[in-house]
């Protein structure tokens, strides 16, 4: 059976430790592949390696980083195709999903080609009789990632693109739950010229995470997952001297006011909840319904869900695939099974969903869950599933107070034909991003990533310009210089004595 092994030093490097983990291909539930677990000593490998790049690379010409990044850019453009198909077959979201997923990341490799504008500085003259003040920004060094199972091509790229650009060298630790498409990444990045060292990849669990957040010479660590890990990456880190981005979990919820469009809030509600089978930090999870809508937006939701076709990934047919393990959709049929007995009511219930010819795959249904309580844990925890949650709403200001109460502040959105219930919306809520009758507002590449609250640990978001901030260092420049005519070796200026 194949091995899915390191990349270090510019090579595939195989694993050493012993160990390793399944990869399987979520729709059948066989176990496809292995992927090779780094001890300690294989990611001090690929941080002396990325270490020793640095030193010419972290020097190196802006016009020579961004050569390699547009060939970069030109090769994943080539590839998208594959890629899709690399993702489907290891995390089992259907192909068009698998698309815009590499779409979305090409936006950041787009941005990182633009670096040179990014990197300008600033400058001050005659702050003081020949006194002049520069502000300029430089890379920090050796940089990790540790990135999550359900974009494991987009939030790579999230990543590393811009740590490259801005001149540092990179480690890469994806989710060993599907690890193929991020070494696919670093062969193409190779293949456009990047130099050996300056993008590694090693898989692995917690012992090379662990390594990565204690090792001296990774200046910074960049994360997007759970909450509770992304606490734990964020304090270890930090512990450790190291600059920290830790993006967590989300419980993403929606407010429907009254004068909505119900048929637009009912497309956005299912196509945001459920596309890709809901395992997303930026899903709607809670649907919050304010007055008397609540009852037909339901009807309505209930009607386009269960329409939606489950099946394999790679089945043009196919609008929502399975789970990416077998265990999480048991724990996520959990909730929907427990969920009338904590006082919900269950109007649809997708837990004995299967699909012929493919039992043993980790399938689930779509499930709609109206009436939830706060207290219950359908609505308190993150399920990372296909479940939607409705919960009802007297007035708007009932509604925003439940949204702020929530631990998490990731995104959310308001649907209303109302532009002054939108803006003050958008001013109230404790949420990093914002949608105005728009259900999942994942910003564009320029704009930054990021949420508040439980979501969000450390003070950058991800990609934009909090990104290059978090890649970077500040460093301002006061200089004086004699003017030539004040004496010296004579230049031929006249004396001003």
């Amino acid at each position: 059976m194949k091995t899915v092994h390191h990349w270090i030093d510019g090579k595939a490097v195989e694993g050493t430790s012993g160990r390793h983990g399944e990869v399987t291909d979520p729709a059948t539930g066989a176990v496809t592949r292995h992927v090779a677990f780094a001890s300690a000593a294989e990611v001090d490998a690929a941080v002396a390696a990325a270490k020793a790049a640095y030193a010419t690379w972290g020097t190196s010409s802006l016009a020579t980083r961004t050569s390699v990044l547009f060939a970069y850019r030109a090769l994943l453009d080539a590839h998208r195709e594959e890629l899709a198909r690399l993702i489907t077959a290891e995390h089992g979201k259907v192909h068009a999903d698998a698309l815009g997923e590499v779409a979305r990341g090409l936006e950041i490799v787009e941005l990182a080609c633009g670096i040179t504008t990014q990197l300008k500085g600033e400058l001050s003259t005659q702050v003081a009789s020949r006194v002049d003040v520069a502000a300029i920004r430089q890379p920090l060094g050796v940089v990790a990632g540790i990135t999550p199972f359900n974009f494991p091509a987009m939030v790579p790229m999230w990543m590393f693109p811009l740590a490259i650009a801005c001149g540092n060298t990179f480690v890469l630790k994806p989710s060993e739950k599907d690890p193929s498409a991020a070494l696919r990444l670093a062969e193409l990045a190779a293949e456009a010229g990047l130099p050996d060292g300056v993008l590694n990849v090693v898989h692995g669990d917690k012992e090379a995470v662990d390594r990565l957040l204690e090792h001296p010479d990774v200046a910074a660590v960049s994360f997007v997952g759970s909450t509770p890990i992304a606490r734990h990456i964020h304090a270890t880190a930090s512990a450790n001297g190291k600059r920290v981005q830790a993006l967590g979990g989300a419980k993403n919820h929606m407010l429907v006011l009254p004068d909505a469009d119900l048929d637009a809030a009912a497309d956005a509600a299912v196509s945001a909840a459920y596309g890709s089978a809901g395992e997303r930090c930026m899903a709607i999870s809670a649907v919050v319904a304010v007055g008397a809508v609540g009852d037909e937006l339901v009807a309505k939701i209930r009607e386009r869900a269960e329409k939606i076709k489950i099946g394999p990934g790679d089945d043009p047919a196919s609008e929502m695939g399975p789970l990416i393990t077998r265990a999480h959709r048991d724990k996520v049929a959990a909730y929907v099974r427990g969920a009338a007995a904590q006082g919900a009511e269950v109007v649809l219930d997708g837990t004995g969903f299967t699909v012929e010819g493919y039992e043993d795959g980790h399938w689930i249904g779509l499930s709609l869950l109206d009436k939830v309580p706060v207290d219950s844990d359908a609505y308190r925890d993150e399920i990372f599933g296909p479940v939607l949650c409705v919960l009802r709403a007297e007035t708007y200001e009932e509604g925003v107070a439940l949204i702020n109460a929530s631990p998490w502040g990731n995104g959310t959105a308001v649907f209303t034909r109302d532009g002054g219930a939108a803006r003050r919306f958008q001013l109230e809520v404790e949420a990093g991003m914002v949608g105005v009758n728009v259900p999942i507002p994942v910003p564009v590449g320029y704009h930054s990533f990021g949420g508040w609250k439980d979501s969000l640990f450390g003070d950058h978001h991800i990609y934009g310009n909090d990104g290059v901030h978090f890649y970077t260092r500040g460093k301002v420049v006061t200089t004086r210089w004699p003017d030539p005519a004040d004496g010296g070796v004579d230049l031929g200026f006249p004396s001003h004595r």
